[in-house]
């Protein structure tokens, strides 16, 4: 398996595509594909047919996945409002590696 530099509850900043700009935050990743489901971005339209969780059956709304390539990590400093995308390095902090932000220096939690 992969090992990726994004994991599931980050924030994260669509830089590609046609979502670029917005931000959210990641609701799954998928190693194999390359690909993260982020909150928000790239809603599709999904036809199901009646079930037991949907007994009308219908249209339902939700997140399909975008390559991991088009994302980077929200700088924990910046504002919720605006924010801005970095790179991720890492450092070994007590003998365990952790993750952080290379615009400040932040730990990635």
């Amino acid at each position: 398996m992969k090992k990726l530099h994004i994991k599931k509850g980050d924030n994260v900043y669509v830089n590609a595509g046609n979502y670029k700009g917005k931000a959210g935050k990641v609701l799954e990743v998928i190693p194999d594909k390359d690909r993260v489901v982020v909150e928000g971005v790239n809603m599709i339209s999904k036809h199901t047919k009646p079930n037991a969780k949907a007994p009308q059956g219908g249209i339902i709304k939700k997140e399909a996945g975008i390559h991991i390539s088009n994302v980077q990590l929200v700088d924990p400093d910046s504002p919720a409002n605006a924010p801005a995308p970095t790179k991720v390095g890492y450092k070994f902090e007590d003998g365990k590696k952790v993750r952080v932000a290379r615009k400040s220096g932040k730990e990635i939690k």
